[in-house]
């Protein structure tokens, strides 16, 4: 297995903007200290959650740096990346390593008409690998471009730095899949919100998730028990989340959740146009479902 830095619990946090787009640091600032203060692994920055498509370069630096500051102990900084080419992926890279992020996630390539061949996928993270040179966590969330376990393996059997999966598309199936095909040459995390437990007695190796970043300690507290055997314990915290996530989670997901933290008394600032509005019908469900969890 290749020596992975990643393990456990590592939240996706949502970038804060203000009114006009900018990103407003001082609520930044704020998020960190929640997500870190909750015990958890690693941070993630620019990744779905925190609109990393919409990102610079120059502002994923300064969310990798404000992360680095905020972080606990041995927490390890993950820095999404989110781009259309090689080139592009590979700069934003090595911004995010000169910042000090640990490792980097990398979605596959995502617009319709430009998605690669096989060949162009492999040689894409191989690039990455060989240019940035940080652990790579192939981000398996684009549904036109998806990795498959078998070339999953082959990335991590062929370059030096691909060392782990974010199971998104397809759910706990597919994460299972993941598993069975890599084994233990190889991390696969959890990205089925509802069902992280699940994942974990599937094999994953922990979880980079947006409902980490809604509820960190109790998140925290599922992967504890899971990793002292106390699995009812576990279960009852996935039960107990279930029902939240499925309010939660839908179209333009970012404002749905960060109305989700500004319902559980946090200040996530607004999201970046367009995404700029949300129906008061989707308010009073998410209110009811995230109030007293």
């Amino acid at each position: 297995m290749k020596k992975s830095i990643l393990k456990g619990i590592i939240p996706p946090v949502v970038t804060p903007f203000d009114k006009d787009g900018n990103i407003s640091f001082d609520r930044m600032e704020k998020e960190l200290k929640i997500i870190a203060d909750a015990g958890v692994h690693g941070i993630s920055v620019g990744g779905s959650t925190g609109e990393g498509p919409v990102l610079r370069d120059e502002e994923l630096r300064d969310l990798v740096q404000m992360a680095c500051s905020a972080k606990k102990g041995q927490q390890k900084i993950v820095c999404g990346i989110i781009r259309t080419c090689t080139r592009d992926a590979v700069r934003s890279g090595l911004i995010a390593r000169e910042a000090g992020a640990d490792a980097i996630m990398v979605t596959p390539t995502f617009y319709n008409v430009l998605v690669p061949n096989e060949d162009g996928v492999f040689q894409y993270y191989a690039t990455l690998s060989q240019e940035v040179g940080l652990p790579i966590v192939i981000y398996n969330v684009v549904p036109q471009n998806t990795i498959s376990p078998q070339m999953f393996c082959r990335l991590v059997d062929e370059t030096q730095n691909v060392c782990a999966v974010k199971q998104s598309v397809g759910g706990a199936a597919a994460l299972y899949a993941m598993k069975m095909a890599c084994g233990d040459r190889a991390d696969v995390f959890a990205a089925a919100d509802d069902m992280l437990y699940t994942c974990y007695s599937l094999g994953a190796s922990g979880a980079i998730s947006a409902i980490l970043s809604v509820f960190p300690e109790l998140c925290v507290k599922m992967w504890d028990y899971f990793c002292a055997g106390e699995d009812k314990k576990a279960k009852e915290i996935q039960d107990r989340l279930y029902e939240p996530w499925q309010k939660i989670a839908g179209n333009q997901f970012p404002i749905r959740l960060k109305y989700a933290l500004s319902v559980l008394g946090r200040d996530p600032g607004y999201c970046r146009s367009p995404i700029v509005s949300l129906s008061d019908t989707e308010k009073r469900q998410i209110e009811a479902a995230v109030t007293n969890v």
